[in-house]
C-alpha cells in the first residue's frame, strides 16, 4: 500500500465515519449542536487517558508501599496469624473440628528467576491500583453515557454502578479472606510423597491469588449480568427456578474445584454464599420482569 492509497482510505473513512449515528449517545457540543461520530471518539478517547492516569496514579502509590502490599496484602494468607485461620480455629474449638485449625506454614516461597521479584511487585502494583481506581472508572463511564439517558434511566444507572462497585469488591474480598486461604492451605500442603518438599515459586504463588481474586470479583457480578439479560428479555424468572437445582449442582462443583480441600465444610463455606447469590439474582430477576409485565403479577 502506497501513501496516497492510504491517504484514500483515511479521507474516505473520515467522510463516511462522521455520518454513522451512535444510539442513545446524542451529546451536545459548545455550539449546542449534536456531536459527531469523531467528537464522541474525542470524549471517549479523553474518558479512556483520564481512567488510565488514575490507574497509574494508584499504582505508583502501590508500588512505593511495598511493605504493607506484600507483607501485609499479598503474604497476609501465608501467616498463621492471618485472620481467617484465627476465626476457623475458634469456630473449630466450638465445632469440636480441630481441622479447622490450619497451619499455611508448611510450605516456603521462593524465587527462581532474575527479575522475579520485581516483575511480581509490578504487577500486584497494577492490579491494586485496577482495584483502587474502580470507582473512578465506571464513574467515567457512568459520565459517558450519562447524555443519552432519560432521567428515570439516570436515576437507575446511578444504582447500577454502585451495585457493580460493590459486588466486585464484595467478591474480592469474599475470595481474599474466604477461598484463597483455603486453597493456599491445601495446595501448599498437598504432597504425593513425604520425600518432595513444597517450595513455591513467587510468580505462581502471586498469580494463583490474583487471578482466583479477580475471578471471584467478576463472579460477584451475576445478579447485575442476570438482571441485565431479564431486562433485555433473554432470561425470565420461570428459567432461573426451573435450573435451580442445576444451578446448585454447579455451585458445588465449582466450590469443589475452588477449595479442594476433602473437608466439606470449608466447601460449604463457599458454596454457600454463591447460591445465596444466586437467589439474590432471581429475586432482582423477578422484580425487574415484573416491572415488565405487570400482567404477569
Amino acid at each position: 500500500m502506497n501513501v496516497r492509497h492510504g491517504i484514500r482510505i483515511r479521507n474516505y473513512f473520515y467522510f463516511c465515519l462522521p455520518m454513522i449515528s451512535i444510539p442513545g449517545f446524542s451529546k451536545k457540543n459548545k455550539d449546542g449542536e449534536e456531536m459527531s461520530f469523531w467528537e464522541h471518539l474525542d470524549v471517549l478517547r479523553g474518558m479512556i487517558w483520564r481512567s488510565l492516569l488514575v490507574v497509574f496514579v494508584f499504582s505508583i502509590l502501590a508500588f512505593a508501599f511495598k511493605d504493607i502490599l506484600f507483607d501485609t496484602i499479598i503474604l497476609g494468607p501465608k501467616s498463621k496469624d492471618f485472620i481467617t485461620y484465627r476465626m476457623l480455629c475458634k469456630l473449630g474449638g466450638m465445632l469440636s473440628m480441630p481441622s479447622l485449625c490450619i497451619d499455611p506454614s508448611h510450605f516456603e516461597l521462593i524465587n527462581i528467576s532474575m527479575a522475579g521479584q520485581f516483575l511480581a511487585h509490578m504487577n500486584i502494583s497494577l492490579i491494586a491500583g485496577l482495584i483502587l481506581g474502580l470507582p473512578y472508572i465506571l464513574w467515567e463511564l457512568w459520565r459517558f453515557i450519562k447524555p443519552g439517558l432519560t432521567d428515570k434511566e439516570v436515576s437507575a444507572s446511578r444504582g447500577a454502578v454502585f451495585s457493580v462497585f460493590f459486588l466486585f469488591i464484595l467478591g474480592v474480598l469474599f475470595s481474599y479472606f474466604l477461598v484463597a486461604p483455603l486453597m493456599i492451605n491445601f495446595l501448599g500442603g498437598y504432597t504425593v510423597s513425604a520425600s518432595v518438599k513444597n517450595q513455591i515459586a513467587l510468580t505462581s504463588y502471586v498469580s494463583n491469588i490474583t487471578l482466583l481474586t479477580l475471578m471471584m470479583g467478576v463472579v460477584f457480578e451475576l445478579p447485575v449480568l442476570i438482571l441485565l439479560l431479564t431486562k433485555i428479555g433473554i432470561l425470565t424468572p420461570a428459567m432461573l427456578r426451573k435450573y435451580r437445582k442445576h444451578t446448585l449442582v454447579i455451585i458445588l462443583i465449582v466450590a469443589g474445584i475452588i477449595t479442594p480441600s476433602p473437608d466439606m465444610f470449608s466447601q460449604l463455606i463457599v458454596a454457600v454464599p454463591l447460591y445465596g447469590l444466586f437467589e439474590l439474582s432471581v429475586v432482582l430477576s423477578s422484580r425487574m420482569y415484573r416491572r415488565k409485565h405487570p400482567a404477569a403479577g
